[in-house]
């Protein structure tokens, strides 16, 4: 199981989000930090990764023990423009 780290950015990202999208964002980096699981691709153009969780997506970083939540936002703005 890896550490689950927030920037002070993507904690406020998240509190903003409506509940049912913000359960279903952590219950989807949880079962990634556990398991390894989910729609989970890695970035082209700079480091990191993307994880799909509907039409929210979550840009992390990884390492063998602690992930890195970045940017927790909606598809549909500049999502992949930020950090």
């Amino acid at each position: 199981m890896k550490t689950l780290i927030y920037t002070h950015q993507a904690a406020k990202q998240l509190e903003a989000l409506p509940t049912d999208a913000k359960e279903a964002v952590v219950d989807a980096l949880c079962r990634y930090a556990v398991d390894g699981d989910g729609d989970v691709k890695k970035l082209s153009g700079r480091d990191g990764y993307r994880m799909r969780v509907g039409r929210f997506r979550v840009i992390f970083a990884e390492d063998r023990t602690t992930i890195l939540a970045v940017y927790i936002g909606k598809r549909e703005t500049t999502t992949y423009r930020r950090q």
